[in-house]
């Protein structure tokens, strides 16, 4: 299954960047690379900053674009979302930016034409929400945050 994201550059953007495109044939994610107009930035550590991808977007109704983090730069370099995910509605037309942070110990340099993020194209159910008097009871009950166990096995 596959939709069409019709796309467009930024003003200014590098024309020679990848649009975003899935690494194997199993990947979820496409890759979405750093438009930084040719220049490296450093990102402190504890500092966050949004990098621009040089790309508009338009999604289809019916569907979100999910902006995940890419594991090797968070297991590596501590370079992670500051909103994972980042969510992209279907009625937005801006530029496609994504929030990096640094959780690392050491400045990370962001390379234009770095891949940074993956973009997550997933379809969306509406739920409607309606206030009732009680809800219905189940083994779990109201415990939360903790409550199934650390690492431990369950019966």
């Amino acid at each position: 299954m596959s939709v069409l994201i019709e796309v467009t550059r930024t003003h200014g953007a590098d024309p020679d960047l990848p649009l975003p495109s899935y690494a194997t044939l199993g990947a979820a994610g496409a890759d979405l690379h750093a438009d930084t107009g040719g220049k490296t930035i450093a990102l402190a550590p504890g500092a966050r900053i949004l990098v621009g991808t040089g790309l508009n977007i338009a999604i289809p109704r019916g569907y979100e674009m999910q902006i995940r983090p890419r594991s090797g730069l968070a297991l590596k370099h501590g370079v992670t979302l500051a909103n994972a995910p980042g969510t992209i509605d279907s009625d937005y037309r801006g530029p496609l930016g994504v929030i990096l942070i640094n959780l690392g110990s050491d400045s990370f340099d962001i390379e234009h034409g770095m891949r940074i993020a993956q973009a997550v194209v997933a379809p969306v159910v509406l739920a409607r929400f309606e206030v009732i008097e009680e809800l219905g009871m189940t083994k779990r009950g109201n415990a939360g945050f903790g409550s199934t166990g650390v690492g431990a096995k369950r019966p």
